[in-house]
């Protein structure tokens, strides 16, 4: 066995949020800077002239050269103009070994998922690809319809390899050569996110990549990629949630060597996919972690090699990601009611068990099922992603990405609402609420596990972590799995927090929220 032509940089370590900032002295990587919301509209310019990029202008994203940032995040700093900052990090493909005697492999893993003897229906909802490319003129692409460039793709011989092995995965055509992907009618769109000689994909480009697929509309996109936490693919990965997108990860190859954990996989609201082999078990290679959600085949899979312009059997999370995310597409193009969230939700429930009982850091809640997942009743929708707190409800905050309304109004005194949360997916569901002038307010929830409800003032910072008590004004009089929370606001009107949180102890619930405002001394539910 060989190792892969692509090697890419190691990622840097990176960190979230405006206590990053102060660590950056010298980088000698670009640096990612997210402006404040009042420097947006005076900073681009003196940006522009020292060099600065632009990547996302709702974001307030720009990526500074290494050989600028120090001055001028040193200004920056000094007139408050920065929000966060990182060094810029290098993310890795997920992509583990190619394997000896490609002539002897074949598609073996379509039956393992549940696809043979289904017909995949035509052109529906896009699936985009962000990695390094993908080589159009391959004779697995050659007039390939619904086959869509986001931005200039890297020449042959320079970039595209894994990016083509990838969407051969996803969407290879029925067309008398190579393989056969898994949803072959697909809209499949590429963003090139490599640079230089094609084996440095940086988080700014991947960000840009995830943006531009998210803004063209919902759809299915997918993240063959993994490095450290990172401020703009984080950002970006939250505003792709928040427009109905569903983002599809590797868990990464890091099952030998620690299981460190790799983002994108790591994140909230992001499907993550292990990796099996060909007896249906896990892979060795497959990175273990809470944030798994399913598996799906990545041993000795048949892909499309830009390099040679043939095929090529692989190993790596890289291809059990794409499988699901074909499948993902093809789910969501059968049953176009769903949502995004749903479609993942759909995934997760209707996974085949494949290792210890229940739900696992190997295999999450299972192997990829298409088949069942065609087949399961719709669960409850989740509305109003991302709300894992305050700052993404709150128009001031700066992270209010979805634009949902509150749940209630000086003018909208009653609301009904279903959700659920997850310890690893969806932590918590925060919702903002009016309290009006010398009023009660009541909410009763029920849920099929222990959950917890909470109301917060409008100056509490966060509902999360051990802040959690600062600016709470009631929780739940009883407590498991029906619950009724009521304030008596004795003041004037005001907006406040209301807060859907598990328990050590509960690591997911679906639930339904009633809010209503009575008289003082007069609760009703």
């Amino acid at each position: 066995m060989r190792r892969v032509v692509i090697t890419l940089a190691a990622a840097a370590t990176s960190a979230i949020g405006p206590s990053a900032a102060g660590a950056i002295d010298a980088p000698a990587r670009p640096t990612i800077v997210r402006l404040t919301a009042a420097a947006a509209c005076v900073e681009p310019a003196r940006l522009t002239r020292s060099g600065a990029e632009r990547i996302d202008t709702d974001l307030r994203l720009w990526r500074i050269p290494a050989d600028a940032a120090p001055g001028l995040l040193q200004g920056l700093r000094a007139r408050g103009a920065v929000a966060a900052a990182q060094r810029e990090t290098t993310y890795a493909v997920e992509q583990a070994e190619v394997t000896a005697d490609p002539l002897l492999i074949d598609e073996w893993w379509r039956a393992q998922i549940g696809i043979d003897g289904l017909t995949p229906p035509g052109p529906g909802i896009p699936i985009t690809i962000v990695d390094s490319g993908v080589d159009f003129a391959h004779p697995e692409f050659v007039g390939r319809p619904n086959t869509i460039a986001l931005n200039s793709q890297e020449p042959v011989g320079v970039g595209g390899e894994h990016g083509t092995s990838v969407a051969s995965v996803i969407g290879a055509p029925v067309n008398g050569v190579g393989v056969v992907g898994v949803y072959p009618q697909a809209v499949l769109r590429s963003w090139d996110a490599a640079l230089g000689s094609g084996t440095r994909l940086d988080s700014g480009q991947i960000a840009a990549g995830i943006l531009a697929a998210a803004r063209a509309g919902r759809g299915v996109i997918n993240l063959s990629v993994g490095g450290s936490r990172d401020l703009a693919v984080e950002l970006a990965v939250e505003q792709a949630v928040a427009l109905g997108s569903l983002v599809v990860a590797a868990s990464g190859n890091g099952g030998e060597e620690g299981n460190a954990l790799a983002y994108p996989a790591a994140l909230a609201h992001v499907t993550t996919v292990a990796a099996t082999n060909a007896s249906g078990t896990v892979a060795s290679f497959s990175s273990r972690s809470p944030y798994v959600d399913l598996a799906a085949p990545g041993v000795n899979i048949l892909v499309a090699s830009a390099l040679g312009g043939n095929w090529q059997p692989e190993d790596g999370t890289s291809f059990s990601a794409p499988i699901v995310a074909g499948a993902a597409a093809w789910i969501w193009t059968a049953r176009p009611e769903l949502t995004a969230r749903q479609v993942a939700e759909i995934l997760r429930r209707s996974a085949r068990d494949i290792g210890p009982p229940g739900r696992d850091p190997a295999t999450g809640f299972g192997m990829l099922d298409v088949a069942a997942a065609l087949a399961l009743p719709a669960p409850v929708k989740d509305p109003f992603e991302p709300n894992d707190d305050v700052d993404e409800v709150d128009p001031a905050r700066g992270m209010y990405l979805s634009k949902e309304p509150p749940l209630t109004s000086a003018t909208k005194r009653r609301s009904r609402i279903a959700g659920r949360v997850d310890a690893w997916e969806d932590p918590r569901d925060v919702f903002r609420v009016w309290l009006p002038a010398r009023r009660r307010v009541v909410v009763a929830m029920q849920a099929n596990g222990n959950a917890d409800l909470s109301l917060y003032s409008s100056s509490a910072s966060t509902v999360a972590g051990r802040f959690a008590s600062t600016g709470r004004l009631s929780v739940a009089n009883t407590r498991g799995t029906t619950e009724r929370l009521v304030y008596d606001n004795a003041g004037r009107g005001r907006w406040a927090y209301l807060a859907v949180t598990l328990p050590a102890t509960t690591t997911s619930a679906t639930y339904r929220l009633t809010v209503t405002n009575a008289a003082l001394g007069r609760p009703r539910a």
